[in-house]
């Protein structure tokens, strides 16, 4: 007798889990306790079912990121934010201020004079404060070639405007006072070079004939009252392009979207800065954006074969000297091994 109730027991909640089904309905509160029971696997059962397990963490959301700006000559503070490279930071600080992205020049940070030590290259510190620089009296001047070598330096802004980052001392440049750093060259003999990079307006330069007078056209930043009549020399400085340590930046790229990194570390500061000191040597242009490429393209080859060929895949419009190639490997391996 209790042997056929319990078959007749099973057989009553099978067309009862069969009969919710059919109905759509999976409420287990609907169920009688019974079937409740041997599916929550309670004591009717005897089977105890392991917890379900705890839900996963929600996602790690990184704050929003807003910079301070001014122009560099005098203005209120706006914020920017959501930016990836050079082009759309400018336009960004062109919007706040209502001017058009073409006035910008540069754009320094953490102090609103021109200083080539704290030019805005490819990373911002995210608690950096952003000055940007814009064009002010327009100039031109003659210039005759006396010796191989101008004696500047030229960098650009990412978005097609080359200027003058550094004058050596006795050079050529150096005797025309009207020429300074922070300068824009626009154009060469009436030809203009906007839209050209820096390494093309230096191979410009130095492909100009000597003893012939050549016309440069310049366009100044923008100056407040107190940096007027000022002409600020470049020397060279062991912190150029330096991000302080221990903290995150922004690294733009001209291709790809920005991240956010760890500051540079020691070695890639120390191999960045001498990478830059043999751009300026072989090729006549500071940049630090670049140095720092070419020591994250060559800190993990093994050799200059490879170093040479990554560097053609990523930088190939330089075409750079096979010299110079492999005087960027060593430094890259001294800076590594503690020798510089």
């Amino acid at each position: 007798m209790l042997r056929g109730s319990r078959r007749k027991c099973k057989k009553a909640t099978k067309l009862e889990e069969s009969r919710l089904m059919e109905n759509g309905v999976t409420d287990e509160n609907q169920m009688s306790p019974t079937v409740r029971g041997q599916r929550q696997g309670t004591a009717d059962s005897g089977v105890p079912l392991p917890p379900p397990p705890p839900p996963p963490p929600p996602p790690r959301l990184r704050p929003r990121l807003i910079f301070h700006t001014q122009l560099a000559h005098g203005s209120s503070t706006g914020r920017i934010e959501g930016f990836t490279n050079v082009k759309e930071l400018y336009a960004k600080i062109a919007e706040v201020f209502e001017i058009p992205p073409t006035e910008i020049l540069f754009c320094t940070l953490n102090t609103h004079k021109v200083d080539m030590q704290k030019l805005l290259g490819g990373q911002i510190g995210l608690e950096d404060f952003i000055f940007a620089h814009v064009k002010g009296q327009m100039k031109e001047v003659e210039v005759t070639k006396s010796e191989d070598a101008l004696g500047l330096t030229i960098t650009d802004n990412g978005t097609g405007y080359a200027f003058i980052k550094r004058i050596k001392e006795g050079s050529t440049i150096d005797r025309i006072k009207t020429v300074c750093v922070g300068d824009h060259i626009e154009g060469i003999n009436s030809q203009t070079i906007v839209g050209c990079r820096h390494y093309e307006v230096a191979k410009m330069l130095k492909d100009l004939p000597k003893g012939q007078p050549f016309i440069l056209g310049l366009v100044e930043p923008r100056k407040a009252f107190d940096m007027i009549a000022r002409r600020t020399k470049c020397g060279k400085s062991t912190g150029e392009g330096k991000v302080g340590s221990g903290r995150e930046t922004l690294r733009l790229r001209s291709k790809g979207a920005a991240t956010v990194e760890e500051a540079p570390t020691e070695y890639e500061e120390r191999a960045t800065k001498k990478v830059d000191d043999l751009l300026e040597s072989y090729m006549g242009i500071r940049d630090t954006e670049l140095a720092a490429t070419m020591v994250e393209t060559g800190k993990d080859k093994k050799n200059p074969d490879e170093f040479a060929e990554a560097l053609d895949s990523v930088l190939g419009d330089f075409a750079f000297p096979d010299e110079f190639v492999f005087d960027v490997w060593g430094a890259i391996g001294d800076a590594k091994n503690g020798r510089i």
